[in-house]
């Protein structure tokens, strides 16, 4: 919203927003934390109201169209206005691509009919739409434009009030209650196993939220483990940069450790019968980011029952104990935030001017 304003004077928005948005002068006709919801109990409680929400927006901007309508990510829920906006003659735009190159390909169709303009942060997204007709642009990822280009770990340990030697592994369970509650125990089994063989080692953890916090704390009074940690309320990119290695859950924050240059083992678990499921329907041979970004096998995934203590304490042991396993890694990931480093804020706004003639 910014890089347009600045192109275009007289901007005027409005839709759903956040803080973030409002504070940028966007017109909030709903509060975004209404659409924010995770999990299946949640999602059908709410959707209800989420259908008349739509209606009601829907219902505004056929009777007075915008110029043009960007959804940020929600396909669920974004992606059906697309397409009925779209077919009333107001020019679309959906940012950050759904997942369809991992599972469930079909709803290419779906993205395609809905869609003037697909603006995506990955290369592999890029290709993937460009097979597929999609007119597709990469913008990059904004926090490749935000975070630097090398490591701040001596400025990223002062804010934590952390000394300046030693070493540490960020432990990173999760950002939600049940991620946690799966991942601690055998998060803080490979912290003891490591301890035991690098009695000098201590051991950092960014809680997503007081009850993420509480779950972790809970584990741990559990697990009785006597352990050199320090539990921080959020500043989970602080943490990471701080550390020597992650070991964290798969999602946003293995991109946000890369674009860092920290060394990680990514891991996660699920219900049993939800990964059975999964295996069936994802056709992706990785599932972290940063092995999607490089194509390979660049940092270890220890998944579902791989994901034992002495199993993840054995893949984070070479990081700590040889200094060349790490340079090799942020050297890769150095050439991987270069690729993403392409001033998505402005790439995005002119793909917006294009629809609306501006361009």
């Amino acid at each position: 919203m910014g890089a347009l304003a600045r192109r275009l004077p007289g901007l005027c928005c409005e839709g759903i927003a956040g803080p973030q948005l409002l504070a940028a002068g966007c017109q909030g006709l709903y509060p975004m934390e209404r659409l924010s919801v995770v999990g299946l109990a949640e999602v059908v409680r709410r959707v209800p109201e989420l259908l008349r929400a739509r209606r009601r927006l829907l219902a505004r901007w056929a009777a007075s169209p915008p110029g043009v309508f960007v959804g940020v990510d929600a396909p669920d829920f974004n992606l059906g206005l697309e397409r009925r906006l779209r077919a009333r003659g107001v020019p679309t735009v959906h940012y950050v691509s759904p997942s369809v190159w991992a599972w469930r390909r079909y709803r290419v169709r779906k993205v395609a009919r809905a869609v003037d303009r697909l603006l995506v942060l990955f290369p592999f997204e890029a290709d993937f739409y460009e097979r597929h007709g999609v007119p597709v642009r990469l913008v990059g990822h904004p926090l490749a434009d935000r975070i630097p280009m090398e490591p701040v770990v001596a400025q990223a340990r002062r804010e934590l009030g952390l000394p300046a030697e030693g070493e540490w592994v960020a432990l990173l369970p999760g950002s939600r209650a049940g991620e946690v509650a799966r991942l601690s125990a055998p998060l803080l089994g490979a912290a003891a196993w490591l301890r035991a063989r690098r009695p000098g080692l201590g051991f950092l953890v960014p809680a997503a939220s007081p009850e993420t916090r509480a779950v972790f704390e809970s584990e741990w009074r559990r697990a009785g483990a006597d352990l050199p940690l320090r539990v921080f309320d959020g500043h989970s990119r602080t943490v990471m940069a701080a550390a020597d290695v992650v070991l964290l859950a798969s999602g946003t924050a293995t991109l946000e450790a890369l674009l860092l240059k920290r060394p990680m083992v990514v891991t996660y678990r699920v219900h049993p019968l939800t990964y059975a499921l999964a295996r069936r329907l994802v056709r992706v041979a990785h599932v972290s980011l940063p092995n999607l970004l490089a194509g390979r096998a660049l940092v270890p995934e220890l998944l579902q029952d791989q994901a034992t203590p002495e199993r993840l304490g054995a893949a984070v042991l070479p990081f700590l104990e040889d200094p060349g396993a790490s340079a090799s890694l942020q050297d890769a990931f150095r050439g991987l935030h270069r690729t993403l480093r392409r001033g998505a804020d402005d790439r995005a706004a002119e793909a917006v001017l294009e629809l609306l003639g501006q361009g």
